[in-house]
């Protein structure tokens, strides 16, 4: 890949939060690398300082890689149940609002609470209608999607009719039914009732169509991928039978001869192509034909690991000869990889899963894919660069910049799905939000079970 110069460097000193009364001795270099130049970009170890969990609402700088972030949620702020745990929603799911004003987080009990955020203060408050807790209730399914071109608008699916795409004003308060998809002529037809709720929620760029899946006993056991164009109508994909139909497009049978169930569907920026994603490797749909691909783990090209949906990209770390060597392959050519961290520096690290977030295409072409490392065995000690980190990759083609920002903090326990420290990005890419337990420190819920908590970097 061309290479690019860098800015000199820059090392500034990192305080610690004001209650720890302790300057740190350590220092955070920044390389001046855009779009994130008070990042540091070498490949140095930073170990972990122990650190106690701040105050929720207070800004402070990691003592390591010096970025700013703040807590976002605590106890306390669900009144119903106030020790219950938060997390960062799905990537896929759009969490910030398109002017940063406003974003979710996901509670116990399939409750999303809404927050405002001023990205000056770097601070939270509540928005109108708001409990005690000062999170605003959003009536709305779990895993709504905040729209991608106004800013007082959500997508989601009705709470007591889960098949019917519905939205969400903030200056209203008002659920207003978009799309009854048990219209959409499915074979068989979805009947709203047990069995056939919907699952995920996901918007193309200029939120002209949307995909919900739908149909099944269960998350991982979804038929339908269905896609809501707000002009044309609806389109469907039943992956048990191999039958596409709708009232847009042509009809009939797949192109391939593979018949499953599935977990997650998401619609790309792009509108055209959708990515149907089991537990081993994913299918992408042409929405405009009967074309399916498949992305198989074990056959093939490079198909393992969490990945992120771009404009009309996929990227994801499949675990080839490094944890962190990253491709980026268009959806219409699964076989077109590019390494985006070209060449790979030796030492090769290996222990850490990835879990990625993007945001190529919605404001930013080719902005930096983000993710966030975390050990697969619940493993909280750090022993080498990138592990348990916020970090960014560049995607580009002028370089493979790692930017690098805070120790996460986060162990997963697969025991408990919440645990997993996923990232999410606003649209400007400049503020993550993510998932963490604060190295287990959080606390509990009232059954005993591991707490997490949200927290928001501001990636700089």
């Amino acid at each position: 890949m061309p290479t690019r110069s860098l800015v000199p460097l820059l090392c500034l000193f990192v305080l610690l939060p004001a209650a720890d009364l302790v300057l740190s001795n350590k220092y955070a270099c920044a390389q001046g690398v855009q779009p994130y130049p008070d990042a540091i970009t070498n490949r140095d170890f930073y170990p972990k300082t122990p650190m106690t969990p701040p105050a929720v609402n207070v800004p402070f700088v990691d003592p390591d890689l010096g970025g700013t972030m703040v807590r976002a949620t605590g106890e306390g702020i669900n009144p119903k149940d106030p020790q219950s745990y938060f997390h960062t929603p799905a990537p896929d799911a759009n969490e910030w609002s398109m002017d940063e004003s406003k974003f979710y987080v996901a509670g116990a009990h399939t409750t999303d609470f809404a927050f405002s955020f001023d990205p000056t203060t770097m601070t939270l408050g509540p928005l109108p209608g708001a409990g005690a807790g000062g999170g605003l209730v959003l009536p709305l399914r779990p895993g709504p999607t905040f729209s991608f071109v106004d800013p007082d608008l959500m997508y989601g699916t009705e709470p007591k009719a889960p098949l019917t795409i519905a939205t969400y004003r903030f200056s209203t308060g008002q659920v207003q039914a978009l799309y009854d998809t048990t219209n959409c002529g499915t074979h068989p037809a979805l009947v709203a009732g047990p069995g056939n709720s919907s699952s995920d929620i996901t918007l193309a760029n200029d939120d002209s169509r949307i995909v919900i899946s739908a149909g099944g006993k269960g998350v991982s056991d979804r038929v339908f991928a269905v896609v809501y164009d707000q002009t044309l109508g609806c389109r469907w994909y039943n992956t048990q039978t191999g039958e596409i139909g709708g009232q847009w497009g042509p009809t009939g049978q797949a192109s391939i001869a593979d018949r499953f169930l599935f977990n997650h569907s998401k619609i790309y920026g792009d509108g055209r192509y959708v990515r149907i994603s089991l537990g081993a490797g994913f299918y992408i749909w042409d929405t405009t034909s009967l074309t399916v691909t498949p992305c198989y783990i074990h056959d093939g090209p490079h198909c393992a690991g969490y990945g992120a949906a771009g404009y009309v990209s996929y990227i994801n770390a499949p675990g080839v000869l490094d944890e962190l060597n990253t491709f980026m392959r268009p959806v219409y050519d699964l076989g077109d990889l590019t390494q985006l961290i070209d060449p790979l520096p030796q030492p090769y690290y290996w222990g850490m899963e990835k879990a990625f977030a993007w945001n190529d295409g919605k404001v930013n072409e080719n902005f930096p894919v983000c993710g966030s490392t975390y050990s697969p065995t619940g493993n909280e000690e750090v022993k080498q660069p990138y592990d348990g980190e916020i970090f960014c990759i560049e995607t580009d083609g002028l370089g493979s910049t790692v930017w690098r920002f805070v120790h996460n903090r986060g162990t997963w326990d697969h025991t408990f799905y919440w645990t997993l420290p996923v990232i999410s990005l606003s649209l400007d890419g400049h503020w993550a939000a993510f998932t963490s337990g604060w190295d287990d420190q959080v606390g509990t819920d009232w059954d005993g079970d591991p707490r997490t908590d949200v927290w928001i970097v501001k990636l700089q």
